[in-house]
């Protein structure tokens, strides 16, 4: 029973909804401090701190001090994962999915914790299967050597992955296809933002695909990124890409 007691109190603590906006908008790993959470949430700050305190206590959030500013973020990966699936499962009711609509911009491209998501994270795990550079099993990607190669060209340190040539994935709530997650997904996120090739909305999990970023998409693995919510494809031919460094 204190197994059932304890999940009963973490799915309440998720489920109410300002709590919900707050734990959200922390999915991309990012710090924030309480107000602009009472922002996300639209509550009082009065209400804000109640809510990040039980969140805290909880073991669902951490506080960082920053001077005279405390930043909330969410406490570990495991967390994120769980906003992620509880997502997931949300988006496959169909009398929710009727009723609802998608940020168009989350949809096109967004931050999972600390690797890329939505159609843009998608593709990139599509574009790398069409290449024969992995593919997924069990909820894992296994890398052959020219996918190992391709992450190479895009200036990746891939010592470790030469020894154990797999990462994890994620099933993506608005795709509903995989996109890489793990410590290769982590470092194309970082990659991405190092050369230029994304950008962050600052009031939400949003990226954006930079011009930079649309050329080297297609340069390295043959993505055609047309700059809009709609429509993403993926060359499946073609010659090796150049390198992107």
């Amino acid at each position: 029973m204190t197994h059932d007691i304890d999940i009963a109190r973490i799915a309440a603590l998720v489920g109410e909804p300002a709590r919900a906006s707050m734990l959200l908008a922390l999915g991309d790993g990012r710090a924030l401090p309480a107000g602009e959470l009472a922002a996300c949430a639209g509550v009082s700050a009065a209400t804000t701190s109640g809510h990040l305190g039980a969140l805290r206590e909880a073991g669902l959030l951490e506080a960082k001090q920053q001077g005279r500013h405390r930043y909330y973020r969410l406490a570990s990966a495991q967390v994120a994962a769980l906003l992620e699936s509880l997502m997931l499962v949300a988006a496959q009711n169909p009398a929710r999915a009727a009723s609802s609509r998608v940020d168009p911009l989350l949809q096109a491209g967004r931050t999972c914790y600390s690797h890329l998501a939505g159609r843009l994270g998608v593709s990139i795990c599509d574009a790398l299967i069409a290449r024969d550079g992995l593919h997924i099993e069990d909820d894992l990607a296994r890398f052959s050597p020219s996918g190992i190669h391709l992450l190479e060209d895009f200036g990746l340190d891939t010592r470790a992955l030469r020894h154990q040539p797999v990462s994890k994935t994620c099933i993506d709530w608005s795709e509903r296809r995989h996109h890489l997650s793990g410590p290769v997904g982590v470092a194309i996120y970082r990659r991405c933002l190092e050369l230029g090739w994304v950008r962050h909305h600052l009031d939400s999990r949003a990226v954006s695909v930079t011009e930079t970023g649309g050329r080297g998409l297609r340069d390295w693995l043959g993505i055609t990124w047309p700059g809009d919510a709609e429509s993403v494809s993926t060359h499946r031919a073609g010659a090796r890409p150049e390198s992107p460094r």
